[in-house]
């Protein structure tokens, strides 16, 4: 997520200091994105910085309040309206562990796969509690608990599928290792 972005959001409704921004923050967010109110004033003075927010005060920080500007109206409605990144990360540490599970003597990977699937599925149980527990107003928070269901549930799918995968393959026992030890060189001939 975007925190200058998010903070921008925020500052379209309206003036605000930076300690309200810092909780309206985490309110929206659904309470899962903590947010250090230095933070807060960081990114808001960068922003200032970028001509995306202005301050009518002088003064300390607390007492200020931020609004967007013109071009921190254009530059949210453009981040809003811009699609992210799809393309995987480069490194999806679950897939990796997988992939070395492979090749570690003595790992039996499918234990490992029902290890992290295991795992999943607990943290999908709790989601679920929260989401149930949630009021019917608390929109932010059942977007939050939806979102990270559905992310979970498409790891557990991945495990599944991987452990079939691995199931189904040919096996073939690990590579024979090469004796380290150094082996004695037969003696050269020399001719008289």
């Amino acid at each position: 997520m975007s925190v200058p972005h998010a903070l921008l959001a925020l500052l379209s409704e309206g003036p605000k200091h930076g300690l309200r921004l810092q909780n309206e923050f985490e309110l929206r967010t659904g309470e899962v994105w903590p947010l250090n109110v230095g933070q807060v004033y960081t990114t808001l003075q960068r922003l200032e910085r970028d001509g995306l927010v202005e301050t009518d005060a002088e003064g300390e920080r607390s007492q200020k309040r931020f609004r967007i500007t013109p071009a921190g109206v254009e530059e949210l409605a453009d981040w809003l309206r811009t699609p992210p990144d799809l393309v995987p990360p480069p490194r999806d540490v679950l897939v990796i562990k997988v992939l070395v599970a492979l090749e570690v003597p003595g790992t039996d990977v499918h234990d490992i796969i029902q290890a992290h699937r295991r795992h999943a599925i607990e943290v999908m149980q709790r989601y679920t509690r929260v989401k149930a527990q949630a009021t019917e107003s608390d929109v932010a928070l059942a977007l939050v608990a939806d979102a990270e269901l559905f992310r979970l549930e498409a790891i557990v799918r991945w495990l599944d599928a991987a452990d079939v995968r691995l199931k189904q393959r040919p096996f073939s026992p690990p590579a024979a290792k090469a004796d380290p030890s150094p082996q004695p060189t037969p003696p050269l001939e020399v001719s008289p």
